[in-house]
């Protein structure tokens, strides 16, 4: 804000000319420029001079302020909008390329809200609440993308806006200056060089254009690069969980995996499947680390949920560790096989648990609701399944189930944990223990005595 004084061609800013007044610099004779129509003089001394300046000023804005206003402006909006291309950029490559389970930036947040929205929506839908979280996975992806292109176009658009009519000029006529003018000159740079009606007359923007028309290439065949990705790893997670299933008759019980896996206690046979099962889990564990999004694909049928097949292995592991006969079956249990079936299962959950469970203080909270009695009534009914395919098992029952309760306790948290997150109950991933729950054991003596029908007749007459 200026002033000027008559007979000077100075300007000075009006705050460093009352305290150059109020200082006695300046002269009484000098006039203060007064008000338009008006040419009364300044008074003598005795008045408080600050006073009268202030109505009698004329504050107006210099013309070189109102330049370096504008140019100062437009350097912000070009360094945000230069900020905001570079950081869709760096996300863009840390999800794809430099692909781990929490490295995303805007990628991990786009996920989070989608998800809660369709949790959200789906709460209202009753009993179809599974059937609308199941769009969830494919959501997440089209609102990725979404949230890439349109980023990066008001980012680049933000960079082109304040060189409208300068050095982007329109091929024909007047170039318009308007931010949607400059949101369109930004998504035809990211698309081909030269297909827009704006031209770039600097060398500058000339390579500017030509970077946009790299990036948006770039983005384009690694976004469908990195849904190819999605899919595949998608297709290998569900043919394990499927195939899970088919090796537990439908029912998704470990005892009765271990019983199709060592008919009458002969193990060696089939040994192959059970590393080729492990080896499969670890390739799922992998996907999830690479490809965090895998996480929201949510199906109706329980047995494709990373919570279903990943307690079927785990509870397989341990009882191999300890239902099975120490002297007859060491060599399974010590086996590299069983080893990497439990401990890939318990990594994907865990690593699960602890990007997706928050605070991290619910997996604490959950350690303390163990239910010990039921997991025993659930290790006693495993020990009569094992028993009836002629599998020879641990001769010390009750130092076996108190071996297999402790064990649990390692890994039953995180699938407590991870099921809700997509919509399940425990009894659609848990059946083994919830048939067990139904039938209301309750006391050590009759958890020996459990023994529910097996059930792969009654598969077999209900298909």
């Amino acid at each position: 804000m200026l002033a000027k004084f008559p007979g000077q061609a100075v300007y000075i800013s009006s705050a460093r000319y009352l305290r150059r007044c109020r200082a006695g610099a300046l002269p009484n004779r000098e006039r203060c420029a007064a008000s338009p129509g008006s040419n009364s003089e300044r008074k003598p001394n005795h008045v408080d001079q600050g006073s009268r300046l202030r109505k009698r000023i004329i504050i107006r804005t210099h013309p070189l302020d109102e330049d370096r206003v504008l140019h100062i402006s437009s350097y912000v909006q070009e360094a945000l909008g230069a900020l905001l291309v570079v950081t869709v950029m760096l996300d863009v490559f840390v999800t794809v390329l430099y692909a781990r389970v929490s490295s995303g930036i805007i990628s991990r947040r786009v996920a989070v809200l989608t998800w809660r929205f369709f949790l959200f929506a789906s709460r209202r839908f009753g009993d179809k609440q599974g059937a609308v979280l199941s769009f969830c996975g494919p959501a997440c992806l089209v609102a990725l993308v979404l949230a890439w292109a349109a980023l990066i176009t008001v980012g680049s658009a933000l960079v082109i806006q304040p060189n409208l009519g300068v050095s982007i000029q329109a091929s024909d006529g007047a170039t318009p200056r308007d931010f949607i003018s400059a949101l369109y000159a930004a998504g035809s740079s990211l698309a081909v060089v030269g297909a827009s009606d704006f031209k770039p007359r600097s060398a500058v923007f000339q390579m500017y254009f030509l970077f946009n028309s790299l990036a948006g290439v770039s983005m384009l065949s690694l976004t469908l690069t990195y849904l190819m990705q999605i899919y595949t790893a998608l297709h290998q997670r569900n043919s394990l969980g499927f195939e899970l299933e088919l090796g537990t008759e439908e029912t998704g019980d470990a005892a009765l995996l271990l019983a199709g896996l060592g008919p009458q206690g002969q193990f060696g046979p089939v040994y192959s499947s059970l590393a080729n099962m492990a080896a499969e889990m670890s390739r799922v564990k992998q996907s999830h680390h690479f490809y965090p999004l895998l996480f929201y694909f949510r199906f109706p049928e329980p047995y494709y949920s990373v919570s279903r097949f990943s307690l079927v292995s785990l509870d397989a592991a341990t009882l191999i560790q300890t239902a099975l006969d120490d002297g007859e079956y060491s060599w399974l249990q010590r086996s590299d096989a069983v080893t990497q079936f439990g401990r890939a299962a318990l990594q994907l959950v865990t690593s699960l648990s602890e990007t997706f469970v928050r605070p991290p203080l619910e997996i604490e909270k959950q350690a303390a609701q163990q239910p010990q009695d039921l997991w025993k009534a659930r290790y006693y009914a495993g020990l009569e399944q094992l028993k009836q395919a002629g599998i020879k098992t641990v001769a010390d029952e009750r130092a076996g189930a108190e071996l297999y309760v402790a064990q649990r306790a390692k890994w039953d948290r995180y699938i407590e944990m991870l099921a809700p997150l997509l919509g399940y109950t425990m009894d659609e991933i848990d059946p083994a223990t919830s048939r067990v729950k139904v039938q209301g054991v309750n006391s050590t003596e009759v958890m020996r005595d459990v023994a529910y029908a097996r059930p792969r007749d009654v598969t077999r007459s209900h298909h």
